[in-house]
This record gives structure tokens, C-alpha cells and sequence, in this order.
């Protein structure tokens, strides 16, 4: 990662809590009908637990923000079943093509496996690519919300 460039744990005090929900409302928002952005910033604010699940960590140059990651309990309304998830990896544009994503998404399981967890989920429309270089399995390709996305899967403990 470039010089500079740290990971830190972002906390509901944070003063960045605003501008990542922003990014995720803009890249996702379209996945949550009739949630708008004070809303959008209150449900990533309960996300940003004090450790395990559920977590956010942010990619920081200095002081500001280039990046973000989180671990939740529930990211897809009806599969509920499975958790918990990786979810809201996203890179600013100007900073895409040095690793920042890979190395949010590899605290994020670090901090799963830290607390226990054993399996984590994702879905993407169009990442599939970078998380299986990271490890990540198919699990299945399916409609959401009217978008085609494929679930995936990371076993965080080595299998006997």
C-alpha cells in the first residue's frame, strides 16, 4: 500500500461516519428502496462496532478517507440465514489499481477470525474477479433487488 496510506477502525464518534455512508448510499442505495441519505448514515452508524461484528475500517491518507470495508451481520434482506457478511468495499476512484481494496477486505476477515467467525459472505455484481484472487468461492449467481449478483463465500479457518 502506499506510503501514507493506513487502515484504521472507524467508530460511531467518527467524523468520517457521514462521508462513507455517503459513498455506500451512492454506489448501493439503489438496493434499499425508500432509504434516504440521514437514513442511510444512521444504518452505517450502527454498523461501526467497537470490534467483531459488526465493524467498518477505512482506508485513510492522512486524515482523510480513500477507502472503506465493513463486516456486518445481514446484507442481503432475504438471506438472513447467512452471516456474517463482507460488504460496502469501496475505493475512491483516483486511488483504484493499488491494492487498497485487497488489503481492507483482508482486515476485514482478519478481524472475523479474530472473533471467532468461521465463514463469511459477500455478493457483487461485478467483483467476482478480485475476490476469488483473495480466496473467495462461488456460492451462487442470483437476482437481487433487480440486479444479477453472485453470493460468495470465505471459509476463515483451515479445513482438518
Amino acid at each position: 500500500m502506499d506510503a501514507g496510506l493506513y487502515l484504521a477502525r472507524i467508530d460511531v464518534h467518527s467524523p468520517h461516519v457521514a462521508t462513507l455512508a455517503g459513498w455506500a448510499h451512492a454506489e448501493w442505495g439503489h438496493l434499499h428502496p425508500g432509504r434516504d441519505l440521514a437514513a442511510a448514515i444512521g444504518h452505517f452508524r450502527a454498523d461501526c462496532g467497537p470490534a467483531g461484528v459488526p465493524s467498518v475500517f477505512a482506508a485513510m491518507h492522512g486524515e482523510q478517507p480513500v477507502g472503506m470495508a465493513s463486516l456486518v451481520v445481514d446484507d442481503m434482506s432475504d438471506r438472513r440465514e447467512l452471516t456474517p457478511w463482507l460488504a460496502s468495499v469501496y475505493v475512491l476512484p483516483d486511488w483504484r489499481g493499488r491494492s487498497i481494496a485487497s488489503r481492507l477486505v483482508c482486515r476485514v476477515e482478519e478481524e472475523a477470525r479474530a472473533h471467532g467467525v468461521e465463514r463469511c459472505y459477500l455478493y457483487t455484481p461485478d467483483q467476482q474477479a478480485l475476490y476469488r484472487r483473495l480466496g473467495w468461492q462461488d456460492v451462487e449467481e442470483r437476482d437481487y433487488r433487480g440486479e444479477t449478483v453472485t453470493i460468495m463465500q470465505r471459509d476463515l479457518v483451515p479445513s482438518t
